[in-house]
């Protein structure tokens, strides 16, 4: 049976951040020949070698990487384990239910986040969330929603939840729980007042959620292929109102454009994505996620 203690998993963690075994043992106030041996001792338990070992340091091997994820995980439940039993004995409750009284929460909430969701969905939950919460400590991180995304930085154990798009071609991971918060659609975004704005170049972006509009894109002959990939909606969003170009882009990232900008419907067969949360099985039922999920629920129906 694997059975790695709470300092073995930190002393993993603290290589995979550090670079190196040296520089992980300034950090753990250790030596490098124990965390060495810490780190030998994991692997022969795992059954398995978590880095790669070299002149230029200690890189996660693809096995490491999936301890690694493992590891951020127990720590951060053993530090809600914490303060959960810390509130309960100070007279807080588990409740969540509508007719609960409320809840004593408190400590870090690490948020994972793509860029429109974190400027425009995020600050008001939020505000919301530390005014009935005051003790939460939100931390967020902006993540482009491109290859294992936000939901990757819920399974590698560096967010408690992540907001994330959703859909067929990326459902949330089976390790993973989430919702759908809101369904937004796409719309022509282009020049204010140009006379023909499906003449203008194409501008996109590569976090745009090209999967969700594929089918539709095919069936639009007027639509050209992308001349212009800029690095993410805001920079579309300024090329567009400086005339440059023409783009299709989702209402989230549209939130407070420029009057520079006109904004067309794309009628009934619009494209449209889903905007959702993940989190793990065990962090969904701690008060601070649910709490966080509440106020997301709020802001976004």
């Amino acid at each position: 049976m694997t059975d790695l203690a709470p300092r073995e998993l930190r002393v993993l963690v603290a290589v995979a951040e550090q670079g190196g075994f040296s520089a992980a043992a300034v950090t753990l106030g250790m030596t490098q020949s124990a965390v060495s041996h810490s780190v030998r001792g994991s692997e022969r338990r795992l059954g398995a070698v978590l880095f790669d070992r070299g002149r230029s340091g200690a890189v996660p091997t693809p096995a490491g990487e999936r301890a690694l994820g493992y590891a951020r995980r127990v720590l951060r439940l053993l530090e809600v384990m914490g303060s959960e039993v810390r509130a309960a004995s100070h007279g807080g409750s588990r409740g969540g239910g509508a007719g609960d009284g409320p809840e004593e929460v408190a400590g870090p909430l690490r948020i994972a986040a793509f860029r429109s969701a974190a400027l425009h969905l995020l600050p008001r939950a939020l505000g919301r969330l530390t005014e009935r919460h005051p003790g939460i400590v939100p931390e967020v991180r902006i993540v482009r929603e491109v290859g294992r995304g936000t939901a990757g930085e819920v399974l590698d154990g560096r967010a408690d939840l992540g907001i994330a798009t959703l859909g067929t071609t990326s459902p949330v991971p089976p390790e993973l729980v989430g919702g759908v918060l809101v369904e937004e659609g796409y719309a022509l975004v282009h020049p204010a007042g140009h006379p023909a704005p499906r003449s203008l170049p194409l501008i996109d972006w590569t976090e745009n959620c090209t999967s969700y509009t594929r089918a539709w894109w095919a069936g639009q002959e007027w639509l050209p292929p992308a001349t212009v990939q800029a690095e993410d909606d805001g920079a579309v969003l300024s090329m567009v109102s400086t005339g440059f170009g023409m783009a299709v882009m989702p209402e989230l990232s549209l939130v407070g454009a420029s009057p520079s900008v006109e904004i067309t419907d794309l009628g009934p067969e619009r494209p449209t994505r889903s905007v959702g949360y993940v989190t793990t099985p065990e962090l969904a039922v701690s008060p601070a996620v649910r709490a966080l999920i509440r106020e997301l629920r709020a802001v976004a129906g």
